[in-house]
């Protein structure tokens, strides 16, 4: 095994009390420090300063870059392209990594062949003991098995450089990635997972965050542009339920009109499957929870809401980017 090369952290970051703990753990992490970690400030009126004290003895390597709240993939951008290591890593503000992380990080690096792109870390979550864990803690868990999640990903500058770096089109902090390591595979570059391990804790979250996350149909149907229909698979990513939502909202819809319009068995039968589906909906996501009044109250009310909302960005979302070039494969 060859000498591990250098890297650089490129960290972009909304100003959350979270990147302190990010940067302590970085700072606890000795054996192989990175050259530089690039701390990139995308919040659109950065006031209060950023706690970069918490880097501790790697504060000398520190920088600072702002970018005005244009987003996470233009934040990690305007971060890589003024790395000058052979490997940029790239980290949420809200990870931790531990304290041999930069160990086995070293390790990935140097068992990387000359094709390899890129090399994933392992995300866990901790879960709290004593109780089943809510329908956004289940969410976070999902990112253990997540492919290329930039909340610990390992990119070579140069295949960086060869992709294009992010589509800055995608202005969340969703399918940001998997459209990336997508480019990067297409360049004819290789992805693996490594053995460096990340912790990735829940952040607290208002009883409506289900709601605002369906804003991610619309970046799905960028990437349905941009990679066809079966990205899903290449990414590794999961479908989710948009036809079972697509199917409740049209019965929600067209019970009213039918009612109006006289058919009252027809009428009768759309909002027994509105309600049905809904339901069904409902208890997918309380039986696995705490069940708790609060809880409870939370996922009957949001699925009311989020099967609506999701066709609707969904539907904008194919209107915003119908004009997006689609992606070039490989032969």
């Amino acid at each position: 095994m060859t000498a591990a090369p250098a890297y650089s952290v490129v960290v972009p970051t909304i100003g959350r009390a979270c990147l302190a703990d990010c940067l302590r753990a970085l700072a606890g992490a000795a054996g192989h420090p990175p050259e530089e970690i690039v701390v990139v400030d995308d919040r659109p009126d950065p006031a209060a300063p950023l706690p970069l004290a918490a880097a501790g003895v790697l504060r000398d390597r520190v920088r600072v870059l702002g970018t005005g709240g244009r987003g996470p993939a233009a934040a990690r951008n305007t971060g890589w392209r003024t790395v000058r290591s052979p490997w940029t890593v790239f980290l949420d503000d809200d990870v931790q990594v531990l304290p041999d992380w930069s160990r086995r990080l070293a390790d990935d690096l140097a068992r990387a062949g000359r094709a390899t792109g890129g090399v994933q870390g392992r995300l866990t979550v901790p879960l709290p003991a004593g109780r089943r864990p809510t329908d956004f803690e289940r969410g976070t868990a999902g990112l253990e098995g997540a492919a290329w999640a930039t909340a610990d990903m390992a990119y070579r500058t140069a295949a960086l450089a060869a992709a294009g770096g992010f589509d800055e089109r995608f202005r969340r902090a969703f399918r940001e990635d998997a459209d990336l390591a997508l480019r990067v595979l297409a360049a004819g570059w290789t992805l693996h997972r490594g053995v460096r391990t990340t912790r990735h804790p829940v952040r607290a979250a208002d009883p409506w965050v289900s709601v605002r996350a369906q804003r991610g149909n619309a970046d799905d149907a960028l990437m349905n542009r941009l990679h066809g229909r079966d990205w899903w698979a290449r990414a590794e990513a999961p479908r989710g339920r948009l036809p079972l939502h697509a199917l409740v909202t049209a019965a929600g819809l067209a019970a009213p009109v039918l009612a109006l319009a006289g058919r009252r068995r027809a009428a009768v039968l759309a909002g027994a499957v509105w309600a049905a589906g809904t339901a069904e909906f409902a208890l997918a996501r309380i039986l696995p929870g705490p069940r708790t009044p609060r809880e409870t109250a939370t996922m009957a009310a949001t699925s009311v809401v989020i099967p609506p909302l999701a066709v609707g960005h969904r539907l904008s979302g194919r209107i915003r980017h119908r004009n997006a070039a689609p992606l070039r494969r490989v032969p």
